[in-house]
């Protein structure tokens, strides 16, 4: 699976990429279908403390699927979205069981 990872309004670290990549990689457990993944990594310009945005947008045939969640720190958000995803792969692969 390839993993294309953005930042927008910040500069990555290599630690924040190769964790993104790990996390996003780990779905492939859940779904072997799985074509490729968008990441966007966002800071919201508020004077909030929740305001690091991650986007997955995941390649899957037939569908794509998007998750944004918002946190404190961008691994809180990512691992957010990757349950998510989790849970809308496991959804889709009992679906294409039952067909």
């Amino acid at each position: 699976m390839k993993v294309f990872t953005q930042s927008v309004n910040f500069n990555m670290d290599k630690d924040l990429k190769s964790y993104v990549e790990d996390k996003v990689t780990s779905l492939s457990k859940f779904y072997d279908k799985i074509i490729g993944a968008e990441v966007f990594l966002k800071v919201q310009k508020t004077s909030e403390k929740e305001n690091k945005i991650a986007e997955i947008k995941l390649n899957v045939p037939g569908d794509d699927m998007m998750v944004k969640k918002l946190s404190k720190t961008f691994e809180e958000s990512i691992s957010l979205a990757v349950e998510a995803l989790k849970r809308n792969l496991e959804k889709l692969k009992a679906k294409q069981r039952n067909h």
